[in-house]
């Protein structure tokens, strides 16, 4: 099998998808080492009442726990919007060698602060499944209007 970007993105979205369908923001991702998915997560602010409750905190909790350890070196976070500041400094914590995103977050993206927020030997690639990725937030923006 050949594991690429868009393959690990599909993953992301499929958690994403469950994010949807229990009424939170769909965001999904995952973690993955050496081509294993080492955690699986999406948004739960809804679920647990907590704001801090993004995909991505969640995953890089579970991969830490999955690892025996806070960082996550050779290891890659897969999620389907561009993380905003919070998950970007937690990134920056964890020590995650890569990150990559689907669809950008004009709004409340890391980006627009600029990439110092992450490790400065974290990877970023964004733009992976990008429609796929912004269709399932558009859609769900759409449905609470």
């Amino acid at each position: 099998m050949i594991f690429t970007e868009e393959f690990f993105m599909k993953k992301a979205l499929e958690q994403a998808q469950i994010a949807f369908d229990k009424d939170e923001v769909p965001v999904g991702a995952i973690v993955v080492h050496g081509n294993q998915i080492i955690a699986r997560a999406y948004n739960l602010t809804e679920t647990l009442n907590d704001v801090t409750a993004h995909a991505e905190m969640q995953a890089y909790t579970a991969a830490a726990d999955f690892i025996g350890g806070k960082y996550l070196h050779d290891c890659t976070l897969y999620v389907t919007l561009e993380p905003c500041v919070m998950c970007a400094g937690a990134s920056y914590w964890t020590q995650v060698s890569k990150i990559v995103y689907g669809a950008s977050d004009e709004k409340r993206g890391f980006y627009k602060h600029g990439k110092d927020l992450l490790h400065p030997k974290t990877e970023i690639i964004g733009g992976v499944l990008e429609f796929e990725c912004g269709q399932l937030v558009r859609d769900f923006f759409k449905k609470k209007r």
